[in-house]
């Protein structure tokens, strides 16, 4: 029985998409919808994006979309490896044309074109990212048993993972992400054994692609399960050695807090929950995968445990941060109840303590310091109690000069 999708894909423009397929040859067999949305359409998972392959050279795809009125996008590095943009109500979708691998040195590969559409699959990486379909009768080419494999829970490569691995090395990353969205059970041998193998070949990535690929992983719904697997292994020792069990066990403990407070899992916060809980170990493992600023701070943020209470946790360090802290704290409650919270502002500022007689300068960031932790511990009084409070400092200060 051939396996089949639904076409045209939900929430895409029909028109635009038919406008393309005329342009590229959806009708002659010229081209197909590839890889992960063919997967997750079968897998019955919210699609992500919409990626074709075919048959037509890189600048027949570009001027025949463009004839078409449909808006064209390209860079030099997509050009080379035969991919053109193009624009459908504002979407984009990535047309590459068949390719197959020259070389490869384990970071990147040079690729020639082909027409064969078998010669294409088999470059790819796992049996379940090799389908394509049919844009027209949503007809699925499965040349390595991949629907099989969706079916049964089972990420494989396609041939044999040693040499797979040796290609790219990010594939051993790229295992158990695809393992925890679609796997059951126990990783398959081969490929298990292979990325063990090979984990000493990570410390050959750029660590943004290490970090990119572990993001998406930790971004999976369940990934306490693949991230086991990992250690177990120590898969992750030559990049990440910090991270071991306890990093493991608070990382289960986050993600049924997570659930507990029905918010979404979160790549950042879960890795905050791996790596090891003092602002400097979090910091130095941020810097090292070169994460933004923004994440490095974060992360420092999160694994300071805290008993404050939530409003005042959101007001001294942001909300999101808050969310983190008491969730990794254990405190799901605590962090439900700060949705949507914006933490108050103070409502007075310095001026109302130099109207008050303190000298401008220093002793007003002083008083003002004052003003604001007294407001903070009676729990964000309103203004005319801050009035009070900004009365009561000021004189404080007047009296000690």
């Amino acid at each position: 029985m051939t396996e089949r999708v639904a076409v045209p894909p939900a929430g895409w423009d029909a028109e635009g998409l038919a406008r393309l397929g005329e342009a590229i040859g959806f009708g002659e067999g010229r081209s197909r919808y590839i890889g992960g949305w063919v997967r997750d359409a079968l897998a019955g998972v919210p699609a992500g994006d919409l990626d074709i392959g075919t048959q037509l050279l890189p600048a027949e795809v570009r001027k025949s979309a463009d004839a078409a009125g449909l808006g064209v996008w390209t860079s030099p590095s997509g050009l080379a490896h035969g991919t053109v943009g193009v624009t459908i109500a504002g979407k984009p979708v990535e047309v590459t044309t068949l390719r197959r691998d020259v070389s490869t040195d384990g970071r990147r590969a040079t690729v020639a074109f082909t027409e064969d559409w078998e010669e294409d699959a088999g470059r790819r990486d796992f049996t379940i990212n090799a389908l394509s379909a049919d844009p027209l009768t949503g007809d699925v080419f499965d040349y390595f048993g991949g629907v099989a494999d969706l079916r049964a829970g089972v990420v494989r490569f396609i041939g044999d993972p040693l040499q797979r691995i040796a290609e790219d090395h990010l594939r051993i990353l790229r295992f158990f992400r695809f393992h925890a969205r679609f796997g059951r059970g126990m990783p398959e041998p081969a490929a298990y054994d292979a990325c063990a193998a090979r984990a000493n070949d990570l410390m050959a990535l750029s660590r943004e692609r290490i970090a990119d690929e572990l993001l998406k992983l930790l971004g999976c719904g369940v990934p306490v399960p693949a991230v086991g697997f990992m250690l177990a292994r120590d898969v992750l020792k030559p990049v990440l050695p910090e991270i071991g069990a306890a990093g493991l066990d608070r990382l289960e403990q986050l993600v049924a807090a997570e659930r507990a407070a029905g918010l979404a899992g979160d790549p950042v916060r879960r890795l905050a929950a791996l790596v090891p809980q003092d602002p400097a170990s979090a910091e130095d493992i941020a810097a090292r995968l070169k994460l933004s600023n923004a994440i490095r701070k974060r992360l420092a943020l999160a694994v300071s445990p805290s008993t404050e209470p939530p409003e005042v946790l959101a007001y001294r360090i942001g909300t999101v941060n808050a969310v983190d802290r008491l969730l990794l704290s254990g405190r799901p409650d605590d962090a439900a109840s700060m949705a949507g919270l914006q933490p108050p502002r103070l409502p007075i500022s310095g001026g109302a303590l130099v109207a008050r007689g303190v000298g401008a300068g220093p002793l007003v960031a002083k008083g003002l310091k004052m003003v604001e932790d007294r407001w903070v511990t009676e729990g964000f009084p309103d203004r005319g109690r801050v009035e009070q409070i900004a009365d009561q400092v000021a004189a404080e200060l007047l009296r000690d000069q």
